[in-house]
């Protein structure tokens, strides 16, 4: 099959991938767009997971405030250098992941899911044991089932593992396929959420 200029040019403009890395998705899908885009998400996601120990000491602090000025965002994201932390890629990426947090339902209350407080954790597990539906169950059925809704309730609160309200995917794939279109790892280092009346 063979892949036209205007096809690899489209998809370029759509991922953001290399003309060359464009050309070889389309002819490994033969010619499908969609397959294609797929294809790149998965390389630059492995490309990203390699980036992930390299050294992250420039960056911003981005604020957000909703349009009806009763919720704010503050998050701190870091990248490798400067020109990065200055361009349209990652400004993007800031303006994105401020205003998830602004919406996100739950409202995440740690980056990453290793850091939600345990005591939020041990609390949510004692209610969830002492819950109407678990009463006469056997004690390890409890914990499996406890175990499983303690795992949901983690990821909920963890800001790279909620499911992106702006995109598909999650947080976490959101930054993983900035940093494979721009080449430089990034981490959100923390962010804080304001809500009036809250």
């Amino acid at each position: 099959m063979t892949i036209t200029a205007k096809a690899v040019a489209e998809l370029r403009a759509k991922t953001g991938a290399g003309m060359m890395d464009c050309k070889k998705a389309l002819s490994e899908t033969g010619g499908d767009e969609t397959k294609a885009m797929e294809l790149l998400r998965q390389k630059g996601l492995k490309t990203a997971d390699k980036k992930a120990d390299r050294t992250t000491a420039e960056g911003r602090v981005y604020s957000y405030i909703h349009h009806n000025q009763r919720v704010g965002v503050m998050v701190q994201i870091a990248c490798e250098t400067d020109f990065v932390a200055r361009g349209d890629e990652f400004e993007s990426l800031c303006r994105d992941i401020a205003m998830h947090i602004a919406a996100a339902v739950p409202a995440p209350v740690a980056v990453a899911a290793e850091d939600v407080p345990s005591e939020m954790v041990e609390n949510e597990r004692r209610i969830l044991m002492g819950s109407d539906d678990m009463q006469g169950k056997p004690e390890e059925i409890k914990e499996k089932i406890v175990g499983g809704r303690i795992d949901k309730f983690i990821k909920e609160r963890a800001l790279l593992e909620q499911e992106f309200v702006l995109g598909e995917g999650t947080i976490g794939d959101r930054l993983k396929a900035t940093i494979a279109k721009v080449g430089e790892n990034m981490r959100v280092e923390q962010f804080a959420r304001f809500e009036l009346g809250a």
